[in-house]
């Protein structure tokens, strides 16, 4: 455990979920944990009681990706964990694989409806289709376009471009097919869960319109990705927004959880359930604060994106890692240049670098 996460206090300590099971969290609020076949392995789900029209049953909040083995663990949440009672919604915080991937097959399983921001529904029916699109054209974090914006940023790497423009069906590998209709979640609004009233806080830059729920009766926030406990949210700039500068919109978002209560017990999709939304908040703030200065630092002769990975990356990165690294490394060099303090240069090779002003 980190520094960081020693001022935090996680009340299940290691205790997880076990495989096809969950764990009570607060009364009405189960938490369930699915594989992911990244460093990043796992992704936290949720179950709340619920009653919709006089109906018992319950809400699932995200869904895991399209794979065999997440969709057995499903399975088996239904017949041990659901009580005799089924499912009356979807409901998903954004648009990623991890957290939509299933909704079409959990909303046709149970014909119920899917909730979610239009923005995110938006996108994930757009690149849920890229199967039958040019290879690599739909956008997103691999394919043919995506290697194209990376080299555009500095990345030579032959291997690791081979492989971002082979893994052009990374996005519907995993996210099929969405449901073709879907309730809008929109910031402000108010969701009753089980008689409770649940709102919905937005949050920009990790995903286009991604929605974390808070019930003030529990004190529990569902945070989504944006809030997670042990590793940074990831704050990109790819392909299909190539002049996005999305870093300054996630901290400005971070701000909208300050009025929460301090005790809220946050539920992230990844990492442990905690409390300490505050410092954590405070610890996100500074991180991205003292990357900021250090890519500035680096500035001083013209860099791109991949010339700054060192500087943001301590450590060998995959092939699905590197995707997400030149990413956020174009994010945190659009803040400054956005902001004034940094100037931005093509040179006769098409590569764009950043220099310090």
């Amino acid at each position: 455990m980190n520094p960081n996460e020693q001022k935090l206090v996680y009340p299940w300590a290691d205790t997880l979920p076990e495989p096809g099971r969950s764990l009570e969290v607060v009364p009405g609020v189960r938490w369930l944990r699915m594989p992911l076949p990244f460093a990043l392995d796992h992704i936290n789900l949720w179950l709340l009681r619920d009653e919709i029209d006089g109906r018992q049953g319950w809400t699932i909040v995200d869904t895991g990706i399209a794979r065999a083995e997440v969709r057995l663990l499903w399975e088996q949440v239904f017949e041990q964990e659901l009580q005799g009672l089924p499912v009356l919604r979807v409901l998903v915080t954004h648009m990623h694989p991890d957290h939509v991937g299933l909704a079409d097959w959990l909303c046709g399983l149970w014909n119920v409806p899917l909730w979610m921001s239009m923005t995110d529904y938006t996108v994930a029916r757009l690149w849920s289709g890229a199967a039958s699109q040019p290879a690599g054209q739909v956008g997103g974090p691999n394919g043919i376009a995506a290697e194209a914006h990376f080299v555009r940023h500095g990345l030579q790497d032959e291997q690791a471009r081979a492989q971002i423009r082979s893994r052009g069906d990374y996005y519907p590998s995993m996210v099929p097919s969405v449901p073709a209709r879907f309730v809008r979640l929109m910031d402000g609004q108010t969701v009753t869960i089980d008689g409770r009233p649940w709102q919905l806080i937005v949050g920009y830059g990790h995903a286009p319109e991604h929605m974390s729920l808070y019930s003030p009766d529990l004190q529990v926030l569902i945070s989504g990705d944006m809030l997670l406990p042990r590793i940074s949210t990831n704050v990109s700039v790819f392909d299909t927004e190539p002049q996005a500068n999305p870093l300054p919109l996630y901290l400005k978002s971070l701000e909208r959880y300050q009025g929460l209560a301090p005790d809220t017990l946050v539920l992230p999709s990844h990492g442990k359930p905690f409390r300490g939304m505050h410092e954590r908040i405070r610890q996100q703030q500074t991180h991205h604060a003292e990357r900021l200065d250090d890519v500035l630092q680096a500035c001083g002769e013209p860099c791109s994106a991949a010339d700054i990975l060192p500087v943001l990356f301590h450590r060998k990165l995959d092939s699905h890692q590197m995707t997400f690294a030149m990413g956020e490394a174009i994010a945190h060099l659009h803040a400054l240049y956005f902001e004034g303090r940094l100037r931005r240069l093509e040179g006769e090779d098409g590569v764009l670098r950043f220099q310090r002003i």
